[in-house]
């Protein structure tokens, strides 16, 4: 059963890591080393045959040079995975931290004599390029092939895109690896800890933000601020190099915002990313009606911004990772036992890591890889409730991966507003089966105000950080490089748009921005989350109206990876995302969340005690 230590010990989650040598082939770096010898050898021989020739193959030429270019991709994608995921774990340790340089710069070199194939086939006149892809034998790349034609207007000459390419590893590359390194050793020196205890990893300090003690957790995120303090300034001149590079290159490649880019990568128009946006937008008030609610659950007259987090009951339920993972494998094979059996896999075989660490990287994730091996998860497993959500999450990501693995290299992957749909939905259905079997009144608003929460956390929150970063690209386009004071205001103005009068935004609060990844690594990434988390809700509820008939429909969607367009894909569940509704209908559907947990309140008799 679940206890109510914070983290309990649990020897067994120490155990839990992942076995990266079948990327490798069991070899360990000389491995790695040794694929890239052969992605190196494949690469020169492809160019001496290809270069110069795309516009002139046939269907069945195109075919086989694809076939080669996806042994290469396997590969090159192998060493990568390999030393990416092995820095992950540990990025203080330079042996690691020398591999990941070396093969990213091995893999740029492999990249760079690559490159003239897709310049060369996005140039393919218009006529010739439709009738080649109509043909048989092209499943397997073809909507990746359209969609390199779709980046023609914003492409380089093959000179200029070659030395972008070699520049990047020097660049926008190397200025990512050093954030993640230091962020990764950020320590925190906990408010109530002995004199001679340890300070702890963010993510552990982080996690206390739920205590039900209100004077632990103003201590915690004042420690949390002292903490980020020492770097704030070096992250920043980091997040300023990269801003004025994004720029440089947007300017460069002819992309009227500073979104376009990540808009036309996750096939989504300018025009449609915008109506998402401000439908979110629209509805802030969803969040705040939670936030004052909240506060009454918590008899506060205000949040202040350390308090979002807090349980709202006494107790803070905790489960042992064996715990989770039973309940975890439970649910997913109750809703399908191919995807049980799947999910399993990833324990037996080791396909997870899982323990807080010294030196590892924070958050979690899935990794890819490559279809010919299989994905990998990163978890920072604290025992709380929500790391539950969290492994049903990042599980539902590995399950896509591996049902898309059959698509190939081209065609595992979704774009990124499509890529959290498997991972909601199964962070949905745990949910489902957490509030199932408990039915006390004040677990159930424990459960019911964390479902809130997530998806306040993934709809709202992450368009408020995606209106951070339009602040700061714009302003570091129109006024120069920005000031940490000034990072600190637009990072606060974005939040007080979000919570309105509901939450007070402390002055510590201004410099969180900094320990996040997504802003430097993948800008314009956040909003995918929230058209993720509502596309998601709406495909439950296809569930919910269908039941267990819906299932095959909604596995040929994973397995379909990204072999088709957004609005393809889509159709598969009978989901039309041209819809102009649909966002709302979305969040009509977070609204009515709001509105359970809200007769929960009234349930409890919480809200009669507060007043």
């Amino acid at each position: 059963m679940a206890t109510t230590t914070l983290q309990p010990d649990d020897p067994e989650l120490e155990t839990v890591a992942w076995d990266l040598e079948p990327l490798v082939e069991g070899l360990g770096e000389a491995g790695a080393l040794g694929l890239l010898d052969d992605a190196q050898a494949r690469a020169e021989a492809f160019a001496q045959r290809y270069a110069g020739q795309v516009a002139t193959l046939d269907a069945e030429g195109l075919q086989t040079a694809m076939h080669e270019l996806e042994k290469i991709e396997d590969l090159a994608g192998r060493a990568a995975t390999y030393a990416g995921l092995r820095f992950t774990v540990d990025t203080t340790d330079p042996a690691r931290g020398a591999l990941l340089q070396k093969v990213e710069e091995r893999g740029t070199a492999i990249q760079t004599q690559m490159l003239f194939f897709e310049l060369e086939w996005a140039n393919v006149e218009d006529a010739h390029a439709d009738a080649v892809l109509a043909a048989p034998g092209l499943d397997f790349c073809r909507h990746y092939l359209r969609t390199i034609r779709r980046y023609r207007p914003h492409l380089l000459s093959e000179p200029e895109e070659k030395i972008v390419t070699e520049k990047a590893l020097s660049g926008r590359s190397a200025w990512g690896r050093l954030f993640e390194e230091l962020t990764s050793t950020i320590e925190v020196t906990l408010p109530e800890a002995a004199a001679d205890a340890p300070p702890v990893a963010l993510d552990s300090a982080l996690s206390r933000l739920v205590l039900p003690d209100r004077e632990l957790r103003r201590a915690t995120a004042e420690a949390v601020t002292e903490a980020l303090a020492p770097g704030l300034r070096t992250r920043a001149f980091i997040f300023n190099t990269l801003l004025v590079d994004k720029a440089t290159e947007d300017r460069l490649r002819g992309y009227p915002t500073w979104l376009s880019a990540r808009n036309l990568a996750n096939e989504a128009s300018d025009e449609s990313v915008e109506a998402l946006l401000a439908a979110v937008r629209g509805r802030y008030e969803i969040a705040r009606r939670w936030y004052r609610l909240k506060a009454r659950l918590l008899d506060l007259p205000r949040l202040a911004d350390y308090d979002r987090a807090a349980a709202v009951t006494q107790d803070e339920l905790t489960f042992r990772f064996a715990e989770a993972r039973e309940l975890v494998l439970d649910c997913y094979t109750g809703f399908s036992p191919k995807l049980g059996n799947l999910a399993r896999r990833f324990f037996d075989d080791h396909w997870i890591d899982a323990p807080v660490r010294p030196g590892k990287r924070g958050g979690a994730f899935c990794a890819s890889a490559v279809p010919s091996v299989h994905p990998y998860v990163m978890l920072n497993y604290t025992s709380r409730r929500r790391d539950v959500l969290t492994m049903a999450h990042e599980l539902g990501h590995g399950v896509h991966f591996a049902l898309a693995a059959r698509q190939g290299i081209f065609h595992q992957g979704t774009p990124l507003t499509l890529a959290e749909t498997a991972s909601v939905f199964a962070e949905t259905i745990v949910f489902g089966r957490l509030i199932e079997v408990d039915q006390t009144p004040a677990s159930r608003l424990a459960l019911l105000a964390e479902n809130i929460e997530g998806a306040i956390a993934t709809v709202f929150r992450q368009v408020a950080m995606n209106r951070f970063e339009e602040f700061v690209h714009t302003n570091r386009r129109e006024a120069g490089e920005i000031s940490v004071e000034r990072f600190g205001e637009l990072w606060a103005d974005s939040q007080e748009e979000l919570f309105g009068d509901s939450v007070e935004v402390t002055e510590g609060y201004r410099s969180w921005w900094s320990y996040i990844p997504h802003f430097i690594n993948t800008p314009g990434y956040v909003y995918a989350y929230a058209y993720g988390q509502l596309l998601a809700l709406s495909v439950y509820q296809r569930y919910r109206e269908r039941g267990p008939e819906f299932v095959p429909q909604y596995l040929e969607l994973l397995a379909a990876g990204g072999s088709r367009s957004p609005q393809e894909l889509g159709a598969i569940v009978d989901i039309d995302l041209s819809d102009p509704g649909f966002w709302d209908a979305g969040l009509d559907l977070v609204e009515g969340q709001l509105q359970a947990a809200e007769a929960a309140a009234e349930a409890s008799g919480r809200l009669a005690a507060a007043s």
